[in-house]
């Protein structure tokens, strides 16, 4: 067949394998794609690039225990480049999947072609495009560790069938570039160093021309005393040589740069490395008749092959052990036929099949090393060339029988039912939940696919059904520690904090006990130390436990002593202790075993912003976004730090900070609100309102933003605009004293409703019976009623607990100098009620009574029309607020009272971010001028440590937080996954 023809073939195999993978491009992130790809910081510009050469797939440094070892820097560059280009938009990267499937399709036809007829080589093709064997590798982003490998591995092969074209003389620049594409498919994969020994395979027997059973001959007359030699070249030796001398300094290459310690798994991930003689053996090669029947018949795919989906072989009598037999007799009759054969093609073309079959499976087969999984899909894409190549020469022999019809219907339908399979199989991968769902179908005594479907559910808040998902993997695997973290986990989000605690006292009594003169760090998988993390935070949202959960940070830190995750939950028990100095250790210590990590950064910063250096606390927040110029609360926190430097020029970098944020999340209510604190320092109140507008359309109940918003419309003398505004605030927060008093300021000066007025100031008393402004106010409404002896009495009162107040005074002297002028019978004799004195109004729920319901009903529907909230993008909610002396001055006894507006914005309560981590108390005293009277008052804020929610480790085993500290969030507990690994 010529060239055109051949051309013709590899444009069908390359849209084959183009079409049976379109609808992959609407696929997400699934499974081991979270921690190579959206948890791995090593894709992220910012960080350094070298960064990549010494970390591995997972973005874990390499000599670090926690690492998987898997060192594969050119596919992370790949990776990085996608991000660069779209961030984190899964298309793309499925996309470049896809693209290079089709590259390796088209090499792989060209293969064939050297050792088969074209038709063979055609239909070996096909069958390696559709086989569905191959959707883990291609649909799964990660699989681009297997496509790129195996680009290269057959790149390398193609030049050196190149380099040796003669047998008397050697092309050493195609040699060379030969050992250049063996190297880059090691970077990609470790499995691509095989293509060195298929080289030498297609050296002896296809090169060289010698025969299978030439070398069975030379070796039996060896031992019979004999010497026959096949014919060799020198230029033979050569390339061998080469090829030796690559191979070992390849391998001596990734030895070195793997370290002197393999990567540590635990049973549940490959429970046959840590089983006894002869189990191991009989499983691992049972193992290996799994593989070759997913190839035969890829019918029961699944994601995950780990625990117990497949049971150990305990015995020879397991009857499992003919499927192993069976294998190994498949494979040794093939080399058989090898040898004997008469036909030196088919002598090659069985060699060079099995090699590309065989050779590449080695390193994942168990037989060398341990590996972290029982089976894995995608590792069977390299092997399965030399099966293809196996059916395709199958196929040619019985196609040239007589039944050549019967063997064409049946190719088509079988490359029809392998087709129809891979594209229904790619649709598995669309999201989390379907993955880990068809993966149940398939088997289910897999704790970890159990597990797995929880965490796609509790993603989504689904946590009773994900609760349900965990306790079956208990039920399954009841010593998963991974699973009884799950359920601890679960329970704590649906707020069953005693259940929580047993979970994680259970996970907690399943790990490895210590032995004597054994190191304990080296019999623990890093990752279920998380338990120790998860109990600590749930014990520290009991402030009486601090010390309790203390311990247990110390205890993970003893096990581990580079485990940053317990440095980190430490420092904020301790800054929740007042202990931070100590915190402030233990932070600089993590820093040493981490040097990278922008929380630690940033927990510094938020440690010495408690303790009032600010100057510090700014230089460790820009240093945390110097490793992570999107750290969300960095951003945030330093914007806020730089505003209250009050520089004009520092603002604008505060400005450019926020509207960062801005951009990367336009639904995020706080930035919203400090854009409109900063507005507020440049004097723009139209900009503020906007901005206040925006973050009270996007979080109805933001107290801050509804508070100011207010205050900057009454300040504008807008008060009828302002009032919906104060209603909505004190309908979600009853207890809004300064929101209150200028409520009910609108009401006397505006409104002329002194019921309403008079319900704001008895709730303010309520809540506070010595709050003078609220007091004396009252006084004022009893002044427009008329009631002047209970007005006196009022004011009494005041003057009673406010001597130092000239004013209350005054209009004490104003209205008794009223009443004195009188007639005795126009004198009322009413009592003044101040049974809001009596009694622990903090215990009181103020939502249920009377006069709230009152107040509030009248109130909305008086003011329904006269404000407008504008639906725009808005910010993170803040906790504190401050207020002016709001006071209704009397005039004199001719004049009505008259309210004056006095309040003050309130203070930046959205200054730091949310988040779900420890708190602790701090006054925030604002340091610039506002547009209103100086703020003489201010509520607590709240400062919290960052958790770190992530340890990236290979297949996402647990879903750690991924920011830092903040202000005005509630402890959070470190969100773990499975530890088999998802």
């Amino acid at each position: 067949m010529g060239v055109p023809a051949r051309g013709a073939l590899a444009a069908i195999v390359a849209v084959t394998a183009l079409a049976v993978y379109l609808n992959s491009f609407g696929c997400g992130f699934v499974f081991d794609d979270i921690s190579a790809i959206k948890d791995n910081r090593d894709l992220r510009p910012h960080t350094p690039l070298k960064n990549v050469f010494y970390n591995d797939f997972w973005g874990t440094p390499m000599h670090k225990e926690q690492s998987h070892k898997s060192y594969r820097p050119l596919c992370v560059l790949t990776f990085r480049w996608n991000y660069l280009i779209h961030q984190l938009d899964p298309m793309g990267y499925h996309l470049l999947n896809v693209i290079l499937h089709v590259g390796v399709c088209l090499l792989y036809f060209r293969i064939c072609l050297m050792f088969l007829p074209d038709a063979a080589s055609f239909v070996s093709s096909l069958f390696f495009a559709v086989h569905p064997i191959h959707t883990e590798a291609v649909t799964g982003v990660v699989g681009r560790a297997e496509t790129l490998s195996s680009l290269f591995y057959l790149a390398a092969l193609i030049t050196y069938t190149k380099c040796c074209r003669s047998k008397r003389s050697t092309g050493w620049k195609y040699l060379i570039l030969s050992m250049f594409f063996v190297f880059t498919a090691m970077l990609c994969k470790e499995q691509g160093i095989t293509a060195t020994a298929v080289c030498v395979l297609y050296e002896i027997f296809v090169v060289q021309k010698v025969r299978a059973r030439d070398i069975f001959l030379a070796l039996k007359s060896a031992f019979g005393g004999n010497k026959i030699s096949p014919a060799w070249s020198g230029e033979g030796t050569k390339r061998l040589t080469a090829l030796t001398l690559v191979t070992f300094s390849l391998l001596i290459l990734r030895l070195h740069i793997m370290g002197s310690k393999l990567p540590v798994f635990t049973r549940f991930d490959n429970p046959a490395s840590v089983a006894a003689t002869p189990t191991r053996q009989l499983t691992y090669n049972y193992l290996a008749a799994v593989n070759l029947r997913l190839l035969f018949l890829p019918s029961d795919l699944c994601c995950d092959w780990t625990m117990g989906t497949i049971p150990l072989v305990e015995s020879f009598t397991d009857i499992r052990n003919l499927a192993t037999l069976a294998t190994h007799g498949t494979v040794l009759g093939l080399l058989v036929t090898a040898v004997v054969t008469r036909s030196r093609q088919t002598s090659v073309i069985l060699i060079m099949s099995l090699a590309m079959m065989i050779l590449p499976f080695l390193p994942a087969s168990n037989l060398f090393f341990p590996v972290g999984f029982v089976i894995a899909e995608r590792v069977l894409y390299a092997p399965s060339m030399g099966f293809c190549m196996l059916i395709g020469y199958g196929w040619s022999i019985l196609a040239d029988k007589k039944c050549k019809k019967l063997v064409l219907v049946l190719l088509v339908t079988l490359l029809a039912a392998h087709t129809t399979k891979t594209f229904v199989r790619n649709y598995d991968w669309l999201d989390e939940y379907s993955i880990f769902m068809s993966g149940l179908k398939v088997n289910d005594r897999n704790a970890k696919l159990f597990n797995n479907v929880g965490h796609a559910l509790e993603s989504q808040g689904r946590f009773k059904e994900a609760l349900n998902f965990f306790n079956m993997a208990v039920q399954v695997q009841g010593d998963d520690i991974g699973a009884h973290i799950n359920v601890g986990r679960t329970y704590n989000h649906l707020k069953m904090f005693k259940e929580a605690e047993d979970a994680y006292l259970k996970a907690k009594s399943l790990l490895p006990k210590a032995k004597p003169g054994e190191s304990y760090q080296a019999r623990i998988a890093p990752n279920h130390l998380n338990v120790f993390v998860n109990l600590a935070n749930l014990i520290a949202k009991n402030a009486t436990r601090l010390e309790e959960a203390d311990l247990l940070y110390r205890q993970a830190i003893s096990m581990r002593a580079d485990y940053t995750q317990a440095y980190i939950n430490r420092g904020d028990v301790l800054i929740k202790l007042n202990r931070t100095k100590e915190a402030q250790e233990v932070y600089e210590r993590a820093l040493f075993y981490d040097s990278n990590n922008p929380d630690i950064y940033y927990n510094l910063g938020v440690v010495f912003l408690e303790q009032g250096k600010a100057s510090q606390a700014l230089a460790y927040l820009d240093k945390a976004l110097e490793f992570d110029p999107e750290h969300e609360q960095a951003l945030l926190n330093s914007a806020i730090l730089l505003q209250e430097l009050g520089r004009a020029e520092l603002r604008k970098v505060a400005r450019e900070r926020l509207l960062k944020l801005l951009r990367k999340d336009s639904n995020n209510e706080r930035v919203h609100f400090n854009l409109g604190m900063l507005a507020m320092d440049d004097h723009d109140s139209g900009s503020a309102e906007r901005w206040f507008r925006n973050a009270v359309a996007l979080k109805e109940d933001f107290r801050s933003a509804l508070f100011n918003l207010a205050l900057l419309l009454a300040d504008e003398q807008r008060p009828l605009e302002a009032a919906p505004f104060l209603n909505q605030l004190v309908r979600f927060h009853p207890d809004h004293v300064k929101g209150l008093i200028l409520l009910g300021d609108i009401y006397i000066n505006n409104i002329k409703d002194l019921d309403a007025a008079e319900n704001c100031y008895r709730r303010i008393l309520q809540l506070d019976p010595t709050n003078i402004q609220g007091l004396h106010n009252l006084c004022v409404v009893m002044v427009e009623r008329g009631k002047l002896g209970l007005a006196a009495q009022c004011l009494e009162r005041a003057a009673a607990l406010a001597p130092q107040q000239d004013y209350v005074q005054r209009h004490l002297s104003i209205v008794r100098t009223r009443i004195s002028r009188l007639p005795p019978d126009q004198r009322d004799t009413d009592v003044f009620d101040d049974s809001f004195w009596n009694g622990n109004v903090r215990d009181r729920n103020f939502n249920n009574e009377p006069t709230n319901g009152k107040f509030l009903g009248k109130t909305d529907s008086v003011f329904a029309n006269h404000a407008v909230v504008h639906n725009h993008i808005g910010s993170k909610q803040s906790n504190t607020d401050s207020l002016n002396n709001h006071i209704i001055h009397l005039k004199g006894p001719s004049k009505p009272a008259r309210a004056m507006s006095g309040v003050g914005t309130e203070t930046k309560d959205g200054q730091r971010p949310e988040q779900t981590v420890p708190e602790l108390t701090n006054i925030v005293e604002p340091t610039t001028d506002r547009v209103f009277d100086r703020i003489i008052s201010a509520d607590v804020t709240k400062l919290d440590i960052t958790q770190k929610h992530g340890s990236k480790h290979a297949n996402s085993e647990f879903q750690f937080n991924r920011s830092a500290a903040t202000v005005g969030g509630k402890q959070g507990i470190q969100q773990t996954k499975d530890s088999a690994l998802s």
